[in-house]
Protein backbone atom coordinates (compact mmCIF):
# COMPACT_ATOMS: atom_id res chain seq x y z
CA UNK A 1 0.00 0.00 0.00
CA UNK A 2 1.82 3.20 -0.89
CA UNK A 3 1.62 6.07 1.26
CA UNK A 4 -1.44 8.26 0.11
CA UNK A 5 -3.25 5.37 -0.20
CA UNK A 6 -2.41 4.54 3.56
CA UNK A 7 -3.19 8.29 4.69
CA UNK A 8 -6.95 7.75 2.87
CA UNK A 9 -7.21 4.70 4.96
CA UNK A 10 -6.29 5.71 8.22
CA UNK A 11 -8.63 9.10 7.75
CA UNK A 12 -11.55 6.69 6.67
CA UNK A 13 -10.62 4.22 9.63
CA UNK A 14 -10.66 7.24 12.20
CA UNK A 15 -13.85 8.08 10.78
CA UNK A 16 -15.30 5.39 11.55
CA UNK A 17 -13.68 4.92 15.11
CA UNK A 18 -14.51 8.30 16.21
CA UNK A 19 -17.26 9.81 14.15
CA UNK A 20 -17.05 13.30 11.90
CA UNK A 21 -15.30 15.62 14.46
CA UNK A 22 -16.44 19.24 15.47
CA UNK A 23 -14.11 21.39 17.04
CA UNK A 24 -15.70 24.94 18.96
CA UNK A 25 -17.26 27.20 16.36
CA UNK A 26 -14.76 29.56 14.43
CA UNK A 27 -13.33 32.29 15.67
CA UNK A 28 -12.53 35.50 13.25
CA UNK A 29 -8.94 35.67 12.22
CA UNK A 30 -7.10 38.00 14.71
CA UNK A 31 -9.01 36.08 17.74
CA UNK A 32 -7.83 32.83 16.73
CA UNK A 33 -4.44 33.95 15.62
CA UNK A 34 -4.02 35.19 18.95
CA UNK A 35 -5.51 32.44 20.50
CA UNK A 36 -3.00 30.52 18.62
CA UNK A 37 -0.23 32.37 19.75
CA UNK A 38 -1.09 31.73 23.41
CA UNK A 39 -1.72 27.93 22.86
CA UNK A 40 2.12 27.67 22.46
CA UNK A 41 3.77 25.61 25.24
CA UNK A 42 1.01 25.30 27.01
CA UNK A 43 -2.40 23.32 27.38
CA UNK A 44 -5.87 23.89 25.73
CA UNK A 45 -6.94 25.23 29.71
CA UNK A 46 -4.66 27.79 29.73
CA UNK A 47 -4.90 28.90 26.68
CA UNK A 48 -8.60 29.64 27.15
CA UNK A 49 -8.12 31.55 30.37
CA UNK A 50 -5.57 33.47 28.64
CA UNK A 51 -7.56 34.39 26.00
CA UNK A 52 -10.36 35.34 28.24
CA UNK A 53 -8.44 37.23 30.71
CA UNK A 54 -7.36 39.33 27.25
CA UNK A 55 -10.93 39.84 26.16
CA UNK A 56 -12.21 40.62 29.67
CA UNK A 57 -9.78 43.07 30.54
CA UNK A 58 -9.63 44.81 27.34
CA UNK A 59 -12.27 46.41 25.42
CA UNK A 60 -10.68 44.95 21.92
CA UNK A 61 -7.53 43.98 19.97
CA UNK A 62 -7.16 48.15 19.42
CA UNK A 63 -6.75 48.02 23.12
CA UNK A 64 -4.76 45.10 23.41
CA UNK A 65 -2.23 46.52 20.71
CA UNK A 66 -1.91 50.04 22.60
CA UNK A 67 -1.93 49.06 26.25
CA UNK A 68 1.02 49.12 28.90
CA UNK A 69 3.37 45.44 27.71
CA UNK A 70 3.03 44.68 31.46
CA UNK A 71 -0.85 45.08 31.78
CA UNK A 72 -0.97 42.57 28.40
CA UNK A 73 1.57 40.69 30.03
CA UNK A 74 -0.31 40.22 33.29
CA UNK A 75 -3.54 38.97 31.85
CA UNK A 76 -2.05 36.28 29.97
CA UNK A 77 0.75 35.21 32.14
CA UNK A 78 -1.89 31.49 33.24
CA UNK A 79 -0.40 30.70 29.22
CA UNK A 80 3.17 30.98 30.81
CA UNK A 81 5.82 32.29 28.37
CA UNK A 82 4.16 35.28 29.19
CA UNK A 83 7.40 38.03 28.79
CA UNK A 84 7.62 36.52 24.92
CA UNK A 85 3.93 36.02 24.28
CA UNK A 86 2.72 39.34 25.35
CA UNK A 87 5.32 41.47 23.36
CA UNK A 88 5.03 39.19 20.23
CA UNK A 89 1.23 39.63 19.95
CA UNK A 90 1.29 43.50 20.73
CA UNK A 91 3.79 43.53 17.88
CA UNK A 92 1.72 41.66 15.04
CA UNK A 93 -1.23 43.29 15.88
CA UNK A 94 0.50 46.33 15.17
CA UNK A 95 2.32 45.26 11.96
CA UNK A 96 -1.06 44.40 10.60
CA UNK A 97 -2.35 47.45 11.32
CA UNK A 98 0.57 49.29 9.92
CA UNK A 99 -0.23 47.32 6.65
CA UNK A 100 -3.99 46.93 6.40
CA UNK A 101 -5.04 49.81 8.32
CA UNK A 102 -6.84 47.69 11.03
CA UNK A 103 -7.32 44.79 13.05
CA UNK A 104 -9.13 42.82 9.87
CA UNK A 105 -7.23 39.36 8.30
CA UNK A 106 -10.69 38.67 6.05
CA UNK A 107 -8.49 39.57 3.05
CA UNK A 108 -6.71 36.78 3.35
CA UNK A 109 -9.82 34.31 2.11
CA UNK A 110 -9.06 35.70 -1.11
CA UNK A 111 -5.44 35.54 -1.77
CA UNK A 112 -3.96 32.53 -3.26
CA UNK A 113 -3.69 29.99 -0.25
CA UNK A 114 0.53 29.59 -0.84
CA UNK A 115 0.10 33.62 -0.71
CA UNK A 116 -1.89 34.32 2.57
CA UNK A 117 0.19 31.82 4.61
CA UNK A 118 3.38 33.03 3.50
CA UNK A 119 1.75 36.98 4.86
CA UNK A 120 0.48 35.30 7.60
CA UNK A 121 4.24 33.78 8.30
CA UNK A 122 6.19 36.72 8.16
CA UNK A 123 5.35 37.93 11.68
CA UNK A 124 7.47 36.79 14.43
CA UNK A 125 5.67 33.85 16.33
CA UNK A 126 3.68 32.50 13.29
CA UNK A 127 5.10 29.68 12.17
CA UNK A 128 3.96 26.84 9.59
CA UNK A 129 1.19 25.57 12.07
CA UNK A 130 -0.19 28.96 13.63
CA UNK A 131 -0.48 30.37 10.30
CA UNK A 132 -2.17 26.95 9.31
CA UNK A 133 -4.83 26.96 12.23
CA UNK A 134 -5.64 30.38 11.52
CA UNK A 135 -6.42 29.51 7.66
CA UNK A 136 -8.54 26.55 8.13
CA UNK A 137 -10.61 27.38 11.25
CA UNK A 138 -11.07 30.71 10.52
CA UNK A 139 -11.13 31.42 7.15
CA UNK A 140 -11.74 27.55 5.74
CA UNK A 141 -8.86 27.71 3.84
CA UNK A 142 -7.32 23.83 2.97
CA UNK A 143 -4.32 23.79 5.32
CA UNK A 144 -3.32 21.25 7.51
CA UNK A 145 -1.91 22.20 11.00
CA UNK A 146 0.85 19.75 12.37
CA UNK A 147 1.11 20.07 16.36
CA UNK A 148 2.90 17.98 18.60
CA UNK A 149 0.16 14.78 18.76
CA UNK A 150 0.00 14.71 15.13
CA UNK A 151 3.67 14.77 14.45
CA UNK A 152 4.16 11.94 16.85
CA UNK A 153 1.26 9.79 15.36
CA UNK A 154 2.20 10.35 11.63
CA UNK A 155 5.76 9.08 12.57
CA UNK A 156 4.85 5.96 14.27
CA UNK A 157 2.05 4.96 11.69
CA UNK A 158 4.87 6.08 9.04
CA UNK A 159 2.49 8.67 7.31
CA UNK A 160 5.88 10.88 6.77
CA UNK A 161 10.07 10.24 7.30
CA UNK A 162 11.17 9.34 10.55
CA UNK A 163 13.51 12.54 10.59
CA UNK A 164 11.28 14.77 8.46
CA UNK A 165 11.27 17.91 10.45
CA UNK A 166 7.75 19.42 11.73
CA UNK A 167 7.64 22.20 9.72
CA UNK A 168 8.31 19.94 6.41
CA UNK A 169 5.10 17.66 7.52
CA UNK A 170 2.54 20.39 7.07
CA UNK A 171 3.07 19.91 3.08
CA UNK A 172 4.38 16.36 3.45
CA UNK A 173 1.27 15.45 4.91
CA UNK A 174 -1.19 17.90 2.52
CA UNK A 175 0.29 16.52 -0.15
CA UNK A 176 -0.96 13.04 1.07
CA UNK A 177 -4.87 13.74 1.31
CA UNK A 178 -7.39 15.47 -0.38
CA UNK A 179 -8.14 19.01 0.94
CA UNK A 180 -11.45 18.45 1.79
CA UNK A 181 -10.26 15.67 4.47
CA UNK A 182 -7.97 17.97 6.31
CA UNK A 183 -10.39 19.42 8.91
CA UNK A 184 -11.73 15.84 9.98
CA UNK A 185 -8.01 14.04 9.64
CA UNK A 186 -6.45 16.96 11.98
CA UNK A 187 -9.16 16.90 14.47
CA UNK A 188 -8.73 13.11 14.59
CA UNK A 189 -5.13 12.25 14.72
CA UNK A 190 -4.99 14.91 17.65
CA UNK A 191 -7.58 12.78 19.60
CA UNK A 192 -6.01 9.54 18.38
CA UNK A 193 -2.75 11.46 19.76
CA UNK A 194 -4.11 12.26 23.20
CA UNK A 195 -6.57 9.27 23.67
CA UNK A 196 -4.33 6.31 22.91
CA UNK A 197 -0.97 6.97 20.76
CA UNK A 198 0.47 8.91 24.01
CA UNK A 199 4.05 10.20 24.13
CA UNK A 200 5.24 7.97 26.97
CA UNK A 201 2.37 4.39 26.83
CA UNK A 202 0.75 4.26 23.59
CA UNK A 203 -2.03 2.23 23.84
CA UNK A 204 -1.32 -0.01 20.54
CA UNK A 205 -4.14 -2.37 21.60
CA UNK A 206 -7.20 0.00 21.67
CA UNK A 207 -5.69 1.88 18.59
CA UNK A 208 -8.51 1.46 15.67
CA UNK A 209 -5.14 1.82 12.89
CA UNK A 210 -2.93 -0.41 14.61
CA UNK A 211 -2.81 -2.68 11.86
CA UNK A 212 -2.01 0.04 9.88
CA UNK A 213 0.76 1.08 11.86
CA UNK A 214 4.53 0.78 11.52
CA UNK A 215 5.08 1.44 15.69
CA UNK A 216 6.65 -2.06 17.40
CA UNK A 217 3.88 -1.82 20.89
CA UNK A 218 5.45 -3.96 23.49
CA UNK A 219 2.62 -5.73 24.29
CA UNK A 220 0.47 -8.16 22.21
CA UNK A 221 -2.15 -6.71 19.84
CA UNK A 222 -5.80 -8.54 20.54
CA UNK A 223 -7.69 -6.49 18.21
Amino acid sequence: MNLARRALKVNQTLLEAFGQPTWREPLPPVDELVSTILSQNTNDLNRDRAFNNLRSKFPGWEAVRDARKTAVIKAISVAGLANQKGPRIQQVLRSITEERGSLDLNFLADLPLDEARAWLMRFKGVGPKTAAIVLQFSLDRPAFPVDTHIYRVTGRIGLRPAKMSVEKAHAHLESLLPPESYYAAHLNLIRLGREVCQARKPRCYTCPVVRLCNYKPKTKITN
